[in-house]
């Protein structure tokens, strides 16, 4: 996993879709797209597999996806099903709640083995839980995981699609695994575990489920990193928050592009981390335009420092 950051590839498997905000605004979105996004901007070559319908907003999907430098080749036309869209709605304190359509585009991804050819080629495979929802995608899912070296699960609990023994089973298949502090605590209830602190809780699931590394975002509080050595916690950075729309998303970004590039120095790869959060929070949307010097020089404006658990 220490390739230079040019050689890099990753895959990310799930959802693209259409997020609708008030006043008809559409933005593309989807949990593991805005992961591909964000991972582009870092310099990763990125790839996403997914489905979209043989329709109008189908087409401009994959248009923009090419236009972000993100490979298209893993997007499937699925002619019997819509490309998905959402309706999203911003709370009083800048949170996002979403409507999610069922029976679209990417709940029907069929498997492939240029998909798996794809997956065995790639440093890290990245998904979350919503995609699992539909047994066509599931299945193509275990399939991708079986051929990864690299899962990276984003676990993403939104009622009703909360399966918690579906959850397990993808745990069991994890090497980093992602969780905000809501979900560490469902899931660890799920097990017949209670929770007492975040130590104890993360140091029990990934001995029960034999995973390395484990990242707990807790927005304005910061985030935790577990690998198999320690537990670090950091600091949030300081920023104006526009929305909160992606930021874990790019949370993960930032952190698997220093994960997987250069190097297994703690500090910087949660400095990334924590920083494109933070900076993505401040501008509007989950896939805001922006340079990586731009970010760069955000980075480097940061001063915080890791406390070992």
């Amino acid at each position: 996993m220490m390739n230079t950051e040019n050689k890099v590839q990753v895959v990310c498997f799930g959802e693209v879709l259409w997020d609708i905000f008030p006043g008809n605004n559409r933005r593309a979105g989807g949990a593991p797209f805005n992961v591909a996004y964000h991972l582009s901007k870092m310099g990763i070559k990125t790839r996403m597999i997914s489905g979209v319908g043989e329709d109008v907003l189908g087409k401009e999907l994959i248009e923009k996806i090419k236009n972000w430098n993100i490979s298209s080749d893993g997007i499937q036309i699925i002619k019997e099903h819509p490309t998905s869209t959402v309706i999203a709605e911003i709370d009083e304190n800048n949170e996002a709640h979403y409507t999610i359509t069922e029976n679209v585009a990417w709940d029907f991804i069929q498997s492939s083995q240029k998909n798996i050819e794809f997956v065995k080629a790639a440093n890290a495979l990245v998904f979350g839980s919503l995609i699992a929802r539909n047994s066509v995608s599931r299945k193509t899912l275990f399939e991708l995981v079986e051929n990864s070296s690299f899962n990276v699960f984003d676990i993403n609990l939104r009622k009703p699609h909360d399966d918690i023994k579906l959850i397990s089973e993808l745990l069991y298949k994890t090497h980093l695994a992602k969780f905000n502090k809501a979900e560490l605590k469902i899931v660890l209830g799920s097990i017949g575990k209670e929770y007492t602190n975040e130590s104890d809780s993360i140091k029990y699931i990934q001995e029960k489920f034999n995973i390395d590394e484990i990242i707990v975002s807790k927005g304005s509080k910061g985030a935790l990193y577990a690998n198999e050595d320690a537990i670090f916690q950091y600091p949030a950075v300081p920023i104006t928050v526009v929305d909160t729309v992606g930021s874990g998303d790019s949370f993960l970004a930032g952190l698997l592009s220093k994960r997987l590039s250069i190097t297994n120095d703690v500090h910087s790869i949660m400095l990334q981390a924590v920083s494109l959060g933070a900076f993505i929070t401040s501008k509007e949307g989950a896939c805001p335009e922006y340079s990586l010097k731009e970010f760069e020089d955000f980075r480097g404006r940061q001063n915080i420092a890791a406390i070992s658990i």
